[in-house]
């Protein structure tokens, strides 16, 4: 497996805030593992040596609200008061209306092609962050 040393710093730091090492993981059924529920929510517990296999945790209350607020909301909140022609169905206001999304933003929001958002700025680590938190922990 390819390790990106850029982002070792980074996932120590996730790693140290993520609580008592005991606690499962959100999605995890409560069973102490990491592995996926029902519910499609996190890396799954069987082998998987994919992408999601070892992650930090990232979900909406820990890191994605603070990026939708921050990178999204100034063109995709419902009340913006200036949408920059953002389609009027693309709103995230909510996890469940920005989950409903995550496919789209995934395609123009992560990887070295980014066009989201348009005036940039979100970096290498933050992209990464976005692709851990939609891939792995809250797809739906």
């Amino acid at each position: 497996m390819k390790t990106c040393t850029h982002f070792i710093p980074l996932l120590a730091a996730l790693a140290l805030g993520c609580g008592d090492k005991d606690e499962p993981p959100p999605g995890s059924g409560g069973d102490g593992g990491s592995g996926t529920t029902d519910s499609g929510e996190g890396p799954d517990d069987t082998g998987d040596t994919g992408f999601c296999a070892d992650v930090p945790v990232v979900t909406w209350d820990n890191w994605g609200e603070g990026f939708v607020i921050e990178r999204c909301q100034s063109c995709h909140a419902s009340t913006s008061d200036n949408r920059n022609d953002a389609p009027e169905e693309v709103v995230f206001d909510t996890r469940e209306e920005t989950l409903a999304q995550a496919d789209r933003i995934l395609a123009r929001a992560s990887g070295e092609g980014a066009t989201m958002p348009p005036e940039g700025g979100v970096t290498e680590d933050d992209k990464y962050l976005l692709t851990v938190w939609l891939t792995c922990w809250e797809t739906q």
